[in-house]
């Protein structure tokens, strides 16, 4: 079996899945995908009403936790991700959200080009198959199956009364024309089953497509270079250390904390840091691992005695076995929930123009993640904040690539975002305050005894933690940005400096030439004075892109060349 292929994927969550299943379309194109985790094909993923299992633990997970955090009190924060294939869709709660329209428009309006809405809608419809909603905004026939909620828990038309109630508008897409309001998430299911990234792009062809490889159990150690250009993988597989080869491309999928961590060691990065855990630099990019974004969130809980709940008590055992047996016959009932059914996008201001808080309204009682269990049942809401101001970092532990990296969110790091919070949890309470939701509380758990502002900042930093979306540590940008870390093609190395020195006279035409190596390319350059000042000439197989600058110096001049990899 050869170890060398036109692509090698690392990482096998939504990214990867969908790269390698598109790519290796192509019978002529060979692909390989790497998974530290296992193949998640059993009944603990395809299961929704498992989802517990998975995220309170370290099934399927690789449940990583933060740094202290000073925004939360110093407390340490949980961070699960997905671990196997399909990555955080095999143990998340399942929602269908793209991203509000005005994102993927500010990403292009910094230069970034071919992200804006219009451009990626065309590729969110072609991966869907939504058997609910067509039109403008969804697709059919693709791998992606995104649905209604097959839990058929009253509580929902519950929801959406306390909704109007509290005169919100309600909303029955979220990822149609407009985004705000409350309404009844889809999920991504097909027949009340789990459709994570894996079953739509990756398990129809293991073993059936002789041009795409999956390894799992198959921790990535390493990208190995030649000179600036990736070509290799190292990896550990049981205690055998192996390699993987690219004719064209790595591509690095292994999600907001993984991805910087593995460019870290193999030598991309702060150069400085870097050495301090005896790694030799191959390209200093100072911004791998910064400006992690993630939403803090707060969890409203509440004892219920309403039978429509799941949690710990005989009456919740008893219907946790029913639904097991209805599951099993239908695929249908709570077994199927996603347990956030609910929820929606709010503005806490009138005057701005896209929501700044999501709700997630939840068919069970949860604390710290699941991880403290309560006897009885209830309901929980979760207030998250969209768009944080705060930005932190990830960074190597140690130079041991099985170990955790470290993860600094900065939750709360700026007064700003502790302060849109404040609102999201009024308008919140004002929505669990509405007479068709007060009617299944029996008792508020956590925020009884808060009243004033100061008291709702007080519990917030007490008890937010993060609703896990992690993003930013390999940060897309052009040129001029010192923080990118790759360009909107998604290919890193924004950067690479030459310095070229010459004596070249006063006269008009003098010139200096000579040769260097571009990501293991030959460029011949050549430098001339001309009337207008330096002229700079680059010959190279390839198109190049980027910034120069000169400068006489001592009677000669001197070039600072600064060029982005090629784009065939």
């Amino acid at each position: 079996m050869t170890d060398t292929f036109d692509f090698v994927v690392v990482g096998g969550g939504s990214g990867g899945c969908a790269v390698a299943g598109r790519l290796s379309e192509d019978p002529a194109t060979s692909v390989a995908m790497l998974d530290a985790g296992g193949k998640n094909d059993n009944w603990v993923v395809t299961t929704p009403g498992a989802i517990i299992l998975m995220l309170s633990s370290k099934l399927n997970n690789w449940a990583f936790d933060t740094v202290p955090q000073k925004g939360l009190n110093g407390r340490i924060g949980y961070q699960p991700r997905g671990k196997g294939l399909g990555g955080s869709s095999a143990i998340n709660a399942m929602v269908y959200i793209r991203g509000h329209r005005a994102d993927y428009d500010h990403w292009a309006s910094l230069g970034n080009t071919g992200w804006s809405y219009a451009d990626v809608l065309p590729y969110f419809k072609r991966s869907e198959n939504n058997t609910e909603l067509d039109g403008e905004y969804h697709g059919k026939g693709g791998p992606l199956n995104v649905t209604g909620l097959q839990s058929d828990n009253p509580v929902k038309e519950m929801f959406l009364q306390g909704a109007r109630e509290a005169q919100f508008r309600i909303r029955d897409d979220f990822n149609g024309a407009e985004q705000e309001g409350l309404g009844i998430y889809q999920v991504t299911q097909k027949n009340g089953e789990r459709w994570s990234a894996a079953r739509g792009y990756i398990h129809p062809h293991m073993g059936r497509r002789p041009n795409l490889r999956i390894e799992t159990q198959a921790h990535a150690t390493r990208i190995i270079f030649e000179g600036k250009r990736a070509v290799a993988v190292e990896y550990m597989q049981g205690k055998e250390k192996k390699v993987l080869r690219a004719k064209r491309e790595v591509i690095l999928s292994a999600g907001a904390f993984q991805s910087p961590q593995l460019m870290m060691l193999s030598g991309v990065g702060d150069a400085a840091a870097l050495g301090k855990h005896g790694i030799a630099s191959v390209h200093h990019l100072p911004g791998v691992g910064q400006n992690l974004q993630d939403h803090p969130d707060f969890v409203f809980g509440f004892a219920s005695d309403a039978p429509y709940f799941s949690g710990l008590s005989w009456g919740g055992i008893g219907r946790i076995i029913k639904g097991i047996g209805q599951y099993r016959r239908e695929r249908r009932g709570p077994m199927t929930s996603n347990v956030a059914e609910c929820g929606g996008f709010l503005k806490t201001r009138p005057d701005l123009d896209i929501p700044d808080i999501q709700l997630h309204f939840c068919m069970a009682m949860v604390e710290d993640h699941g991880r403290k269990p309560r006897w009885g049942t209830g309901f929980s809401c979760h207030v998250c904040l969209l768009r944080p101001a705060s930005r932190g970092s990830v960074w190597l532990n140690s130079a041991d690539p099985l170990a955790a990296p470290a993860i600094d969110p900065n939750f709360f790091g700026e007064d700003s975002d502790v302060e849109t919070m404040v609102a999201g949890f009024k308008m919140t309470k004002r929505l669990l305050d509405a007479p068709a939701l007060r009617a299944l509380q029996q008792k508020d758990m956590f925020t009884a005894d808060v009243r004033t502002d100061d008291d709702i900042r007080g519990i917030l930093r007490a008890r937010s933690d993060t609703v896990y979306h992690p993003v930013g540590t390999c940060k897309m940008g052009t040129d001029g940005d010192k923080m990118a870390v790759v360009d909107e093609q998604h290919r890193f190395g924004v950067a690479q400096r030459m310095m070229l020195a010459g004596k070249g006279g006063e006269a008009e035409g003098e010139a200096q030439s000579g040769q260097l190596q571009i990501d293991g390319m030959p460029v011949a350059w050549r430098v001339q004075q001309t009337e207008k000042g330096l002229l700079l000439h680059l010959v190279a197989a390839r198109r190049l892109q980027g910034q120069w600058q000169g400068a006489r110096v001592d009677g000669g001049w001197q070039v600072e060349v600064s060029v982005l990899p090629w784009r065939p």
